[in-house]
C-alpha cells in the first residue's frame, strides 16, 4: 500500500509536538532577526543609490558594482576615502587595548581569586558596580584627569592614540577582572599549591598553571576587550580631531553626515569593519563557549 501523500504542513504537524513547532518558529525568528541586518548591509553596500533610495526595497542588487568599495580603497577614485588607514587606527588601538586588558586583568583577577586579604568582596563587587556607570560619565572627568597629567608630563591628550586606548582600559578592565576571577576560582587550589612545593614563586604559578588552564577565559576577555576597542565611536570622537587618525567608526560617521549622501558607501565600509569581528568570533567560538561558561559559575 502507498504511503498517502502530505504536504509539508502535515509532515511537519506529525512529527513535532506542539511545543517542539512553538520552539523551532521561534529559532527561524531569532534567526532572521539576527542575519537579515547583516544580509542587508552587506547587499547594500554592491547596490546603486537608486536601489537604495528606491521607493520599493531591493532585496537583491541588479548586480554587483564594486564603485563603494572602489571609493574606500582606490586612490583614483574622485572620492577617495584612504579607508585603509582607518583601519590601520582602529588596529592600533584595538590590539593593545586587548592585550594590556587582558595582562592586567590576569594579575588583578588571580590576587582577588587567591589572595586572602581585607576587603577582598567588597573590592570585587566594586569593581563590578564602577562597570555598571555609563561611559558617558566617565568621559568628562577622564577627559579632565588626562589634560592635567598631559600638561604636566608633557604630552597632548587631543589626537593621540596612545591616550585612547587608556581611556578604553577604564572601560573594559572592570569586565575583565570580573570574568578572570570567577574563572581561576573554578581551578582547583590544590593544582597550585603542588606547583608551589615544587618551589614555584607565585608569579611561576600563575605562567606554567593557570594561565594554561585558563585559555578559554583569556581569549573571550580578549574577544570582547578587543570588540569593545574596535566599535568604540563616544571616546574616539571626542579624544580624535584629526582625519588622519580616525578609527573606523568615525570615518563611517563622517562619510554619513558628507553633505551628498552615499549609503551604499556607510554600508560597504561597515561590512569591512563586522566582518573581522564575525571571523574572529566563528574561529574562537570553543574557546568563547567554555570561557563564558566556566567563567559564569562562582566558585
Amino acid at each position: 500500500m502507498e504511503k498517502e501523500a502530505m504536504n509539508p504542513i502535515t509532515y511537519v504537524a506529525r512529527r513535532f509536538d506542539f511545543w517542539q513547532i512553538v520552539s523551532l518558529i521561534a529559532l527561524v525568528f531569532f534567526l532572521v532577526s539576527i542575519l537579515f541586518p547583516f544580509y542587508w548591509m552587506v547587499s547594500s553596500s554592491f547596490k546603486s543609490y537608486q536601489e537604495i533610495g528606491g521607493v520599493h526595497p531591493t532585496y537583491v542588487p541588479a548586480k554587483l558594482r564594486l564603485d563603494a568599495y572602489r571609493e574606500l580603497f582606490d586612490p583614483n577614485h574622485p572620492s577617495y576615502q584612504n579607508f585603509g588607514r582607518n583601519i590601520l587606527n582602529s588596529v592600533r588601538v584595538a590590539v593593545p587595548t586587548a592585550i594590556i586588558a587582558v595582562i592586567l586583568a590576569t594579575l588583578g583577577a588571580y590576587a582577588v581569586a587567591r589572595l586572602r586579604f581585607r576587603g577582598r568582596e567588597a573590592l570585587m563587587n566594586s569593581i563590578l558596580i564602577i562597570y555598571l556607570f555609563p561611559g558617558i560619565l566617565l568621559i568628562i572627568p577622564l577627559f579632565a584627569m588626562l589634560s592635567k597629567v598631559g600638561a604636566s608630563i608633557g604630552f597632548e591628550v587631543q589626537d593621540n592614540l596612545n591616550v585612547l586606548v587608556f581611556t578604553y582600559l577604564a572601560q573594559t578592565l572592570p569586565v575583565a577582572l570580573y570574568m578572570l576571577a570567577n574563572y581561576f576560582r573554578t581551578i582547583p587550589e590544590e593544582i597550585e599549591e603542588a606547583a608551589l612545593i615544587d618551589g614555584c614563586s607565585r608569579l611561576e604559578v600563575i605562567w606554567r598553571v593557570t594561565l594554561p588552564l585558563s585559555i578559554p577565559a583569556l581569549v573571550s576577555v580578549a574577544i570582547y576587550t578587543f570588540m569593545i576597542a574596535w566599535n568604540e565611536f563616544l571616546y574616539a570622537f571626542v579624544f580624535l580631531n584629526s582625519r588622519e587618525l580616525f578609527t573606523m567608526p568615525i570615518k563611517i560617521n563622517t562619510i554619513f553626515n558628507d553633505p551628498s549622501p552615499r549609503p551604499h558607501v556607510v554600508m560597504a565600509a561597515s561590512t569591512i569593519m563586522t566582518i573581522p569581528v564575525v571571523l574572529l568570533f566563528l574561529s574562537l567560538e570553543r574557546f568563547l563557549e567554555e570561557g563564558l561558561t566556566a567563567g559564569g559559575v562562582k566558585g
